[in-house]
């Protein structure tokens, strides 16, 4: 069950729902989750900077079990990401940050994380 953190200065109207369920099914693809599984969270309208720029810019977190356990997977994942927003909302790679929380379970089901930085 992956979650999808987005935090954006954009404004919400550039967020209509049909753009969520795009969003989702891209991340549902690209994580090999079923669409229903998806967890996102978006918000708008915040004041934020980038590398000393307050342009549009968008920061998405995502963690999910199973699927984002390797740097080559991540590099994948993130490569999609990347595309879709570039497309879908006109942010060049450098106006995007992804971090990717790498969860999974070892023995006795001990839960543990770590994360991947993309830029």
């Amino acid at each position: 069950m992956p979650f999808i953190n987005v935090e954006t200065n954009l404004p919400a109207s550039k967020f209509p729902e049909d753009l969520l369920k795009r969003l989702c099914t891209t991340l549902a693809a690209a994580l090999g989750k079923p669409d229903d599984r998806m967890n996102l969270v978006v918000k708008t309208d915040l004041p934020m900077m980038i590398a000393g720029s307050c342009s549009p810019c968008l920061m998405m977190s995502l963690s999910a079990i199973g699927v984002t356990d390797t740097a080559e997977k991540n590099k994948e994942h993130s490569a999609k990401i990347f595309q879709f927003l570039k497309g879908e909302l006109g942010l060049s790679d450098d106006r995007q940050t992804v971090w990717i929380y790498v969860s999974g379970f070892k023995k006795k089901r001990t839960l543990r994380s770590f994360f991947f930085f993309c830029t």
